[in-house]
């Protein structure tokens, strides 16, 4: 009989009690919800991002600024908007299902917390040299952790500038505490900007650190 780590933050696997078994077993990091709503929300991600270039390039906040329809979805006002709207229950749904998750498990607190200004520096110091390790995947390191709590805040941000773009009318508290209608569009086109940004540098650091990409697809 061997026994399992109960835990998602194990690192190291346990002896096997049974002679001529395996000495260590693989511990589990991510757990399947984890996975799960990881994948829905780059998904969700990818068609509101790109159905929603193609909103901003029918009326657009910089008109020096248009995306090419290569990369944008709907191929045209109406067709990107019914995208856009079906990709935001995903968005919303799944995003709180990752929250409440996440604070219930204790989560939240054992993998992004604490986290000071020091150690902050300290790895983007290091992270700048080279010098930042990834040996042990269970622990994130004070860049993750304040990256992650950024884009766990932005992603609220692009939720509630787009609601009050969207129902304007219905929520007008909404709409003033963004500056109005069009600073809200704003708000909403700079969140959705560093959603993006934070994807591709994820990209590139899992490019990196191939051993992570498995993690979040097999769970250890």
């Amino acid at each position: 009989m061997q026994t399992h780590p109960s835990s998602d933050e194990a690192s190291l696997t346990q002896p096997s009690i049974q002679a001529g078994a395996p000495a260590r077993i693989a511990a589990t990091i991510q757990p399947g919800w984890v996975r799960v709503t990881h994948w829905l929300n780059a998904f969700a991600v990818v068609i509101m991002v790109t159905s929603g270039w193609q909103v901003y390039n029918a009326s657009p906040i910089f008109p020096p600024l248009v995306f090419p329809a290569s990369i944008t979805l709907g191929g045209w006002l109406g067709g990107a908007l019914l995208w856009h709207f079906a990709a935001r229950w995903l968005l919303v749904a799944n995003f709180l299902a990752y929250v409440v998750l996440n604070i219930v498990s204790g989560r939240f607190r054992r993998k992004l917390f604490p986290l000071s200004l020091k150690s902050l520096i300290g790895d983007v110091r290091a992270a700048l040299t080279g010098k930042l390790g990834h040996d042990d995947l269970s622990r994130y390191n004070a860049v993750q952790k304040a990256a992650y709590l950024a884009v766990i805040l932005d992603i609220v941000i692009v939720i509630l500038s787009g609601l009050a773009i969207w129902k304007s009318v219905q929520f007008p508290w909404l709409r003033d505490v963004m500056g109005g209608y069009d600073n809200a569009r704003k708000v909403h086109f700079f969140a959705m900007s560093f959603l993006v940004a934070f994807f591709v540098v994820h990209v590139v650091m899992v490019a990196l650190v191939p051993r992570s990409l498995l993690l979040m697809i097999r769970g250890r």
